[in-house]
């Protein structure tokens, strides 16, 4: 007995195809249900795909406007924006191999595509300008946050660098800009337990069985303010964040912590003061110790 493998269309401009599996439904038509199931997108955006020919399914039939709807067909379709102003900031590449990409993320730019960003990502336009299109990012950090990611360029070995976040076999460092207080017995540990707060942007901690670790040590002192190295041991969802916003030393110029500012209020002049300054970690296809540094740096101590 053979299994079946779903075969979804290639990328297009970078951008792997979305896709979705049709449940049992009332549809007359593919197009009805996609109608009503991406309510966000008007009706006439879904009209012209299917017009156009961008929506197939995994045997690559093309579906029209007047294709039945039929339960448990797997379809693929090209996410698009009608509009994606160009984030003015460039990522760089550090250091490659044939299974590895390191690169120093600038601030403001996103990893990967999500709500109004898709070109406008990191790997999007490495896929564009490299030419990988099995490229993939291995952890991820902030839009907000500047420095360093790991993005894979072999499924094949793939797993293998993500086993060793999955094991905590990574060493990362990174510095943020906070205010000072020298009442706190530095350098200090912070665990709690981190879960998503009342709004979907923001992060709280919680009672509970710890899951998030973080070693603070200040890196130097001017007056209020503290150049402070942070040590994450757990991975949590901006978790540098919610610790230091819950030590009282909220990240200068951090717009989610600890008040959520209207979207679409950053500032290119203010960004978060968050850096992934450095990585280490040893190679899981050589063995050898391998260790990167951002060349990126935070503004001055005020």
């Amino acid at each position: 007995m053979s299994l079946y493998r779903p075969n979804p269309p290639p990328a297009r401009d970078g951008v792997g195809p979305s896709c979705v599996v049709l449940a049992p439904g009332p549809w007359a038509t593919m197009l009805e249900f996609l109608v009503q199931r991406f309510a966000g997108v008007p009706a006439s955006v879904w009209t012209q795909r299917l017009t156009d020919g961008d929506v197939v399914d995994d045997h690559g039939q093309v579906i029209t406007t007047q294709t039945p709807f039929e339960a448990g067909r797997r379809l693929y379709y090209y996410r698009a924006l009608l509009v994606e102003p160009r984030i003015p900031f460039e990522a760089v590449v550090l250091w490659q191999d044939e299974h590895l990409l390191v690169v120093d993320k600038p601030h403001f730019l996103p990893v990967v595509p999500s709500g109004k960003y898709l070109q406008e990502t990191v790997l999007i336009r490495l896929k564009n300008a490299l030419g990988l299109d099995a490229l993939s990012p291995i952890h991820r950090i902030d839009r907000d946050t500047a420095g360093l990611v790991l993005f894979s360029k072999q499924v094949a070995s793939r797993g293998a660098y993500q086993n060793l976040f999955r094991a905590r076999q990574v060493d990362k460092t990174y510095e943020c800009i906070a205010p000072w207080n020298p009442d706190l017995p530095w350098p200090l540990t912070r665990e709690s337990r981190i879960a998503p707060a009342t709004h979907f942007m923001q992060q709280t901690e919680v009672p509970g069985t710890p899951n998030a670790l973080t070693h603070i040590t200040p890196l130097e002192v001017h007056g209020a303010w503290a150049r402070y190295a942070l040590k994450p041991v757990s991975g949590q969802r901006h978790q540098l964040r919610v610790h230091m916003a819950a030590l009282g030393l909220p990240i200068r110029f951090d717009g989610i912590y600890p008040t959520l500012t209207p979207e679409g209020s950053a500032d290119y002049a203010q960004p978060l003061q968050l850096l992934a300054k450095s990585i280490a970690f040893t190679n899981p296809m050589t063995g050898q110790p391998m260790a990167f540094e951002s060349t990126r740096s935070l503004l001055p101590l005020p």
